[in-house]
């Protein structure tokens, strides 16, 4: 599993002009599940995401992580982070998981951090989605598990 974080002060997705998801500071959190991907990787992925120190202690200095700055976390499916690009000019996506299966797994890792994180928000998994943000810095790191 892949995903592509943002600190941000601020974020939320809609779906057809209504909210379903927003935070205020914290993490956006775009995610993509590959082939082969399974609940230990999205486990592994959710350590990641909460303990990450991307946040600056009181010396400016990027050393404490999502809980110690009890951020919010914006989980949003991202198939496109499967791609790959190495080749021509155009994505492929023989890499990414079937629809049913990142699906699967992408609400597997969204129910870890509810019962994990008091404060996380979503998209919903393959809609058509628009991400407002306010990205922190800019901070953004490409997370792998």
């Amino acid at each position: 599993m892949k995903a592509l974080i943002q600190r941000v002060k601020r974020a939320s997705v809609e779906v057809d002009d209504r909210e379903v998801g927003a935070i205020s500071a914290g993490l956006l959190a775009l995610v993509g599940v590959e082939k082969g991907d399974d609940e230990p990787a999205a486990d592994r992925l959710l350590h990641k995401l909460l303990h990450y120190r991307v946040f600056p202690d009181e010396a400016g200095k990027m050393n404490r992580n999502l809980q110690q700055a009890e951020g919010g976390l914006l989980l949003v499916s991202q198939f496109t982070l499967a791609a790959d690009t190495r080749k021509g000019l155009r994505p492929s996506f023989s890499s990414a998981a079937p629809p049913a299966e990142g699906d699967r797994l992408f609400h597997y890792l969204l129910g870890r951090a509810e019962a994990a994180w008091p404060n996380v928000a979503s998209g919903e998994f393959a809609a058509d989605m628009q991400v407002s943000l306010i990205n922190d810095g800019p901070v953004t790191f490409l997370l792998e598990s």
